[in-house]
């Protein structure tokens, strides 16, 4: 096995150097064209370079003339609203803009990456016309239909359902999953309207020596929420909620409580940047499916919470940070603490960082069971155990190096793959 090995090995390396000392095809690299880079986790970007072959594509954005940076968010259909940020540089310096292209909830994956295409290629317009590549540019104009005032007959409320099964299994084990939600969501500029019921069955059997062990978990509930918009900063809102779950030992809790939200940015800038401080505070009715550790079968409980969220989207990268505080009135030492954080920073040319993870501090398990968990319902999760803390972390970095550029489309044996070598490191 080994001397087979030795010989693929240098099979592969001989076939890589060859390709190295092969003159590599320039005729995609366009003389004075615009550099670009595209800062896009939702873009098809293989069919964007071959639909746009006028620029030349970077993988790095301190190699780039123009950099595009696309962030999005839902809209009130169901859609996604993407904000396309063009900032200019070296010669470009000061040329930047913002355009906005909306797909709509019904849009299948070739009209959305179409639709970004088209508008990409409107805003990289006013780049290409300051370069020789203008003049190789021909631009069309469809007569657009005569407007007409539209009223929608649905008043703006889009309803929807979805139903997931998931099914596994092999010679000694087998597991079943399925998830269900209806919901009615009415979203304006001055009104969030979201309706939702959800229900979900998983089940999992082993045979161990000719015994089989079942686990079975459930949960249904059900959400409201009611948001005014204020100003362009303030918000205020109602959320209600109704929950059944076996894990958490609820037969059932119903809880509502009432919410204020201030935006230190417009609400207007939130694709980019946003600093929310959240206030709010609420009373609950849970009854358990087993008395508690605090010999409870039912109670009424009140808690306030307080939050703030940091998140932006600026050329360098991407942070997510949140902090949440919530506190049960009757006994103020029963509280929680949790802190979230992600962040993807490009540190140098070619070199990122990333860092995602959360931590709580828990004391405010008032819905544990009295009598515990089997050894079975431990070591399959179904019931929630006593802790007074949780974690999760990752972090890692990647550095690129070579070829600058990054126009070639090759879908040979798949899509993957660049300009350059990829080093990767995560933990």
């Amino acid at each position: 096995m080994k001397p087979l090995l030795i010989v693929c090995f240098i099979l592969l390396l001989s076939l890589s150097l060859w390709a190295q000392n092969v003159p590599a095809d320039s005729t995609n690299l366009l003389e004075g064209a615009p550099k670009i880079f595209l800062d896009c986790s939702s873009c098809d970007k293989d069919f964007i370079r071959t639909e746009i072959p006028f620029v030349n594509y970077v993988r790095d954005r301190h190699d780039a003339q123009v950099h595009i940076l696309v962030t999005s968010q839902s809209t009130g259909s169901g859609g996604r609203e993407y904000s396309f940020l063009f900032l200019g540089k070296e010669k470009f310096a000061g040329m930047n803009d913002t355009l906005t292209y909306i797909s709509g909830k019904t849009d299948t994956y070739d009209d959305k990456r179409k639709g970004m295409t088209e508008l990409l290629k409107l805003g990289l317009m006013r780049y290409v016309a300051k370069t020789p590549i203008a003049k190789e540019i021909t631009l069309n104009f469809n007569k657009p239909h005569k407007k007409e005032e539209v009223k929608d007959e649905w008043d703006y409320w889009v309803y929807g359902l979805s139903a997931n099964t998931f099914a596994s299994g092999q010679e000694a084990s087998n597991s079943l999953s399925i998830y269900g939600n209806v919901y009615a969501n009415r979203i304006t500029p001055d009104w969030k309207i979201r309706l939702k019921v959800r229900g979900s069955y998983n089940e999992n059997n082993f045979d161990i020596s000719g015994t089989t062990y079942t686990s079975i978990s459930r949960s249904k509930g059900a959400s409201a929420t009611l948001v005014k918009s204020l100003t362009d900063h303030w918000s205020a809102g109602l959320f209600g909620n109704f929950s059944q779950s076996t894990y958490q030992n609820y037969d059932q809790k119903y809880s509502m409580y009432g919410a204020v939200e201030y935006n230190i940015f417009p609400y207007s800038e939130s694709t980019r940047k946003e600093l929310r401080i959240e206030y709010g505070v609420g009373e609950s009715y849970a009854d358990y499916t087993e008395q508690t550790i605090y010999l409870k079968t039912s109670e009424f409980l009140t808690k306030h919470h307080l939050g703030l969220t940091l998140s932006v989207t600026q050329p360098w990268g991407t942070v997510n940070t949140s902090i949440d505080a919530q506190q049960y009135l009757h006994d103020l030492s029963k509280n929680q603490v949790s802190l979230s954080t992600y962040l993807n920073f490009r540190i140098i040319s070619g070199l990122s960082l990333h860092l995602m993870g959360s931590v709580s501090y828990i004391h405010d398990q008032l819905n544990l069971s009295a009598g515990g968990a089997s050894q079975e319902e431990i070591l399959l999760q179904r019931k929630e155990l006593a802790t007074s803390y949780s974690y999760f972390t990752s972090f890692g970095f990647s550095y690129t190096f070579g070829s600058i550029y990054n126009n070639i489309v090759n879908s040979r044996f798949g899509s993957g793959g660049g300009g350059g070598y990829t080093i990767s490191f995560s933990n």
